[in-house]
């Protein structure tokens, strides 16, 4: 029973900082490709960041480049957004996602149910 589970969202003010965690449980973490997706209503979802099974390379949205960092403690199974200089347009439902692919298409295979992030202005 693979299982995702975001946590760390909430209300901040424009400027403020937050960081989310996505805790994984029933997969080898360590080999899967992790990602934060986020989705604000009547929005399409939206690739956030990136970090990959063997090197952790990063990758990273225009939009939030600079302003995110993903990590990740295979110890822990748990990937982390560390989300700073907060912006009203980052308001969302944040969700974690893995795959075991290396290269593109990357399609995801699991998911957890999201976070939401709401920056007021």
């Amino acid at each position: 029973q693979v299982q995702l589970v975001e946590s760390g969202g909430g209300l901040v003010q424009a400027g403020g900082s937050l960081r989310l965690s996505c805790a994984a449980s029933g997969l080898a973490f360590s080999s899967y490709r992790m990602a934060w997706f986020r989705q604000a209503p009547g929005k399409e979802r939206e690739f956030v960041a990136a970090i990959s099974s063997s090197f952790a390379n990063t990758y990273y949205a225009d939009s939030v480049k600079g302003r995110f960092t993903i990590s990740r403690d295979n110890a822990k199974n748990t990937v982390y957004l560390q989300m700073n200089s907060l912006k009203p347009e980052d308001t969302a439902a944040y969700s974690c996602a893995a795959t075991l692919r290396f290269s593109d298409p990357y399609e995801y295979d699991y998911w957890g149910q999201g976070t939401q992030v709401t920056v007021s202005s």
